[in-house]
């Protein structure tokens, strides 16, 4: 029987091709590390299967050439391309627009036994240098938002400025139980990687705002497409929770947009204004009504239109973003 969520794929694809945009991997480390991505088809290395070498910078004329960089880091419920298709072809107009599976996502896997975001983040910011990305916005969802932060504190030379929707800093002791506590679950794996079809109704009645209706067979279909890995992903969550007292809040340059759905419930509005206020002065919080976590799929013409007013914002004066 034809999975009909493996079967929309070819579909999904073509828009994004269309958009322009080509699949690519990336070797991160030569040790069998690799990314694979979605990238501007102007940008793709030109002989297959290589890719440019991190200490070489892109010539001249290419970085004439470049529109501003984005890049977009998924969550955990799903790949890439998936969690960004509202987004892709929006962005893909104005901006060079990247589209990244982290680690056991998609294609991209690694030997490493390093679980931690911190990793993630790593690979991620070789793999974009090795694509010749230079300074770029960065936009993280959910777990995707923890690597960038990450990524954001390890490289700002990388990361000129960053959106997060969704997410934390760092998942710490307290936070973690306080969060699992009021979704009422007893663990991160039990609702990011439901192996039921009651389970992943649960996970999409926390997630999203509106109560959503798809037949059992759908939810099955995504069960069998979107939960791969399941041990390596089960590793992932264990690797992102710090205890309390390693926690701290970066001191970060990047000028910074929290995007959040108003109605999130697994990192609510209040978490949000808290972080804002942690972060500091050029971070601002923005927030969409009648949304939840996944506030890019459930209200994208708002979610886009402010994500557009900052790239504009950050495009037309990259002097001062990173600045002290």
């Amino acid at each position: 029987m034809v999975n009909l969520v493996a079967a929309q794929k070819p579909l999904l694809h073509f828009l994004v091709r269309m958009a322009g945009l080509r699949q690519h991997t990336v070797d991160v480390d030569g040790a069998g590390t690799v990314l694979t991505f979605w990238v501007p088809k102007d940008k793709v290395p030109k002989e297959k299967g290589t890719v440019q070498d991190i200490t070489t910078p892109a010539p001249a004329a290419a970085k004439e050439a470049s529109r501003p960089a984005v890049v977009l880091v998924h969550g955990f419920a799903a790949e890439g391309i998936v969690t960004w298709q509202f987004q892709v072809g929006v962005l893909a107009k104005h901006y060079d627009v990247y589209v990244p599976d982290l680690l056991f996502f998609g294609g991209s896997t690694s030997p490493s036994p390093d679980r931690s975001p911190g990793f993630q983040a790593e690979c991620l910011a070789t793999a974009l240098r090795k694509l010749g990305v230079g300074p770029c916005t960065v936009v993280g969802f959910s777990y995707g938002g923890m690597v960038s932060f990450k990524m954001a504190e390890a490289h700002p030379d990388l990361v000129r400025s960053l959106v997060v929707s969704g997410s934390v800093v760092a998942m710490t002791d307290s936070l973690s139980e306080t969060t699992l506590e009021a979704i009422g679950v007893k663990s991160s794996a039990e609702l990011l990687l439901p192996e039921s079809v009651k389970g992943l109704k649960a996970l999409l009645s926390v997630a999203a705002y509106r109560k959503l209706w798809f037949p059992d067979r759908l939810h099955r279909d995504f069960l069998e497409v979107m939960f791969t890995n399941r041990k390596e992903r089960a590793e992932l969550l264990e690797g992102l929770v710090v205890s309390n007292k390693d926690a701290t809040v970066p001191v970060l340059p990047q000028k910074i947009l929290l995007l959040w759905g108003e109605n999130d419930n697994i990192f609510n509005i209040v978490l949000a204004k808290a972080m804002k206020e942690q972060l500091g002065e050029k971070t601002m919080l923005q927030s969409i009504s009648k949304a939840g976590h996944l506030v890019h799929l459930e209200r994208p013409f708002v979610y886009n239109r402010l994500l557009k007013e900052f790239l504009a914002s950050v495009t037309a004066n990259p002097q001062g973003v990173t600045g002290d």
